[in-house]
């Protein structure tokens, strides 16, 4: 059987006067057809092998989502050279650690300067006796010569040969590069294919399709691999600044989000109808009462004329701004708050939402489209993955889409891959229904020094919806007697106190909020709060603001 690599340099030649990829650049497009993507990856691999690169040496890609990015992937895999894609918003020493753990023959990027900045932080990223690998641009890659065009044809690989390496976002402690082979994405790139054709139907166009997340991430990599196995125009985001207006251009039936995005398009809706005159922020108001009432089955009298007023006037421009293409949005990386699911869903707009790691190739469960997807929830298990709950409600995964283990670390790989079942250090719950519902990391439970114990992912997000200004909120009180809470961003004392109050109406007295801190700058990857991926680095934030957690309770001490 044809492997995924296979298929996608089959499906290029047949669509090789097709468009399959573009970059918008301002209001324009730079395209290749399936004919010109092969060309730079013929040309990409007449230039590795010119260099010597062997099959096993691994590559170090950095750089931003381009044509030529893809290109160069394409060809890495084709030569057998497993990729190491790097996120170039990371911090340099950061990077510099990467690569020393998986010592690359070659790093390619796109920027030389950012490259400089990774080679200044070499010596202060781990072991001094390593060379920097060899460094070339992208460009100098695929057209810096005249070179013979290498075969079409990928070299054979097994169904065990490394595919990638790709670091985890390190939440605590250093970054794990988690390796994926062939067998992973021959099972994963099926799945996906499976979930799109049910997303589009009998539909006799190409899939359009809009990435604006980095391909370094998982997720963004096996949508883009997806998108070139399909008949598809998978359009590349090149300026985040006008992310609104590519996506217009763009046109997508579907394209994969991240809850941040999604929760700005609502605020920035609910901002823009608070400065409408005095009719329209009525109508809306009537508008949303009657779907939510609609939704809960608790229809009444004058509640369709309202609706019909809303889509009309409001909800269908709205939902305008995506395009007239739009069929659903996909969204993952952490649990979308269920009253911005259904938000999107007064609008017309499904979000199927997803849940996985990059141990699990992206993907363990994916919303199905043909059924109303459930706020709060991340779908059900994909074909050919299991999924159970162990010790905690740990969310335990076994399948082929299960990696084969972390670079250079047996003890690691050890302790989450155990009696054949992933262990993800997740805590979930699954209902009736099989759809699976995630509540917080095991590892970021609060531990008070009453005993009980919690997860606070639940409780920030609810805040976050209370408090539109807000970048964070981070519950802290481990080995304490109450929960305290920073906040970061431009919101007054005032509006965090009302937001807290009506959290603590619903909570039992062991997780209610007992005091706060608003801390002015948000935090980042860049000043090493966030990891890559956005997710908050609980320890380095604990260590970073350890001065205001101490404000906090002694405040409340002597209160």
């Amino acid at each position: 059987m044809a492997s995924f690599l296979e298929k996608i340099f089959e499906g290029l030649e047949r669509s090789k006067d097709r468009v399959v990829l573009r970059e918008v650049r301002g209001e324009q497009f730079v395209s290749v057809s399936g004919g010109e993507l092969l060309e730079l990856v013929q040309r990409s691999r007449a230039w590795l092998r010119a260099c010597g690169i062997h099959p096993g040496e691994r590559c170090g890609m950095l750089g931003a989502n381009s044509i030529l990015w893809v290109a160069i992937d394409l060809a890495l895999m084709a030569e057998n050279v497993p990729v190491v894609p790097l996120y170039s918003r990371q911090i340099s020493r950061e990077i510099a650690g990467m690569l020393k753990d998986c010592r690359p023959r070659l790093l390619l990027t796109d920027d030389a300067a950012l490259c400089e900045g990774v080679a200044a932080a070499w010596a202060d990223a781990g072991p001094a006796d390593l060379d920097f690998p060899q460094r070339a641009l992208f460009d100098e890659v695929v057209h810096g010569s005249q070179l013979a065009l290498a075969p079409l044809k990928p070299l054979a690989r097994s169904d065990d040969d490394l595919l990638t390496i790709i670091y985890t976002s390190g939440t605590s402690g250093e970054p794990k590069g988690v390796c994926l082979n062939v067998r992973n994405l021959n099972h994963m790139t099926g799945c996906t294919s499976e979930r799109l054709n049910q997303l589009m139907g009998a539909s006799s166009e190409p899939d359009r399709i809009f990435l604006y997340a980095p391909l370094n991430f998982a997720a963004s990599w096996m949508l883009m691999l997806s998108a070139l196995l399909r008949e598809s125009v998978l359009t590349l985001s090149t300026d985040l600044n006008r992310l609104a207006e590519e996506i217009r251009l763009s046109a997508p039936h579907y394209f994969l989000n991240v809850p941040t995005l999604l929760e700005r398009v609502k605020r920035g809706v609910e901002d823009a109808i608070t400065k409408r005159n005095v009719a329209i922020r009525s109508l809306y108001a009537r508008a949303r009462k009657a779907w939510d009432r609609e939704y809960a089955g608790q229809k009444r009298g004058l509640d369709s004329l309202w609706l019909a007023l809303g889509r009309k006037l409001i909800f269908e421009r709205v939902k305008s701004r995506f395009g007239q293409n739009l069929r659903a949005l996909i969204c993952g990386s952490a649990p979308l708050a269920p009253e911005t699911q259904l938000f999107f869903l007064m609008l017309g707009i499904p979000v199927l939402q997803a849940y996985g790691l990059t141990e699990t190739t992206a993907l363990c469960t994916l919303d199905d489209p043909r059924v109303p997807p459930e706020p709060g929830y991340v779908g059900t298990a994909i074909t050919g993955v299991e999924m159970k709950l162990g010790e905690s409600d740990e969310i335990l995964v076994r399948g082929p889409n299960i990696f084969p283990g972390y670079w250079n670390r047996p003890e690691e790989t050890a302790r989450v891959l155990r009696d054949s079942w992933f262990h993800t250090g997740d805590q979930g719950e699954v209902n009736a229904r099989g759809n699976w519902r995630i509540i917080g990391r095991i590892k970021n439970l609060l531990v008070l020094n009453s005993g009980h114990k919690f997860a606070p992912e639940p409780i920030e997000d609810t805040l976050l919806q209370l408090l539109p200004g807000a970048q964070q909120v981070v519950l802290v009180g481990n080995a304490r007697s109450y929960v305290c809470a920073l906040v970061t961003g431009p919101v007054k004392p005032a509006a965090v106190q009302a937001a807290i109050e009506t959290v603590n109406l619903q909570l039992p007295h062991y997780r209610q909020i007992r005091n706060f801190a608003v801390i002015p700058n948000a935090f980042t990857p860049e000043n090493g709060l966030l990891t890559a991926m956005g997710k908050l680095r609980r320890e380095a934030i604990n260590a970073k603001c350890a001065k205001e957690i101490e404000a906090m309770y002694e405040r409340k001490a002597h209160a």
